[in-house]
């Protein structure tokens, strides 16, 4: 019984200290609450939730392919750029795409993004998306670390 105990008392404490390190980002949107956060930093890492290319007055997808893939972008470059984090440090993304046939077009759009080395992705022919998009766009970034300084270099 008391193992059991200090084990409980171990994942609490483990739960707790993950927990200090976490922060979750929500956008002003309009309309009510949506029930997930855009992105969540747990230490160095930020998990990206999928980001759709909607206008934003009509919250739908906008007629213009290029449009919408420059849209889903800048989303998911606001939202990286809320944490304190660059698009240089997406490390893997995944994108949902209705309609394959844009592979071309969003690839067009998608490179500009970035400076660096692209982060490792995933193009993924899927089904229907919400509110007529033909994209979703999630991905996963870690802070970029400043090297250590050689400690026999030091010397």
């Amino acid at each position: 019984m008391r193992t059991a105990i200090c084990g409980l008392m171990g994942l609490v404490l483990c739960a707790t200290a993950w927990g200090s390190d976490r922060e979750n980002f929500v956008q002003d949107r309009p309309g009510a609450p949506l029930p997930f956060s855009d992105s969540v930093r747990v230490g160095d890492t930020l998990y990206v939730a999928g980001h759709l290319g909607l206008d934003p007055q009509t919250q739908q997808a906008p007629a213009d392919v290029e449009l919408e893939a420059r849209l889903v972008m800048e989303g998911v470059k606001r939202t990286v750029a809320t944490a304190g984090f660059s698009m240089d440090d997406l490390v893997s993304v995944t994108v949902f795409c209705s309609d394959i046939s844009q592979y071309d077009t969003f690839n067009r759009i998608y490179r500009s993004y970035f400076s660096g080395a692209f982060p490792a992705r995933a193009f993924i022919g899927s089904g229907t998306l919400l509110r007529g998009a033909r994209f979703e766009v999630l991905g996963v970034a870690v802070r970029a670390k400043a090297p250590v300084a050689d400690s026999a270099a030091a010397r």
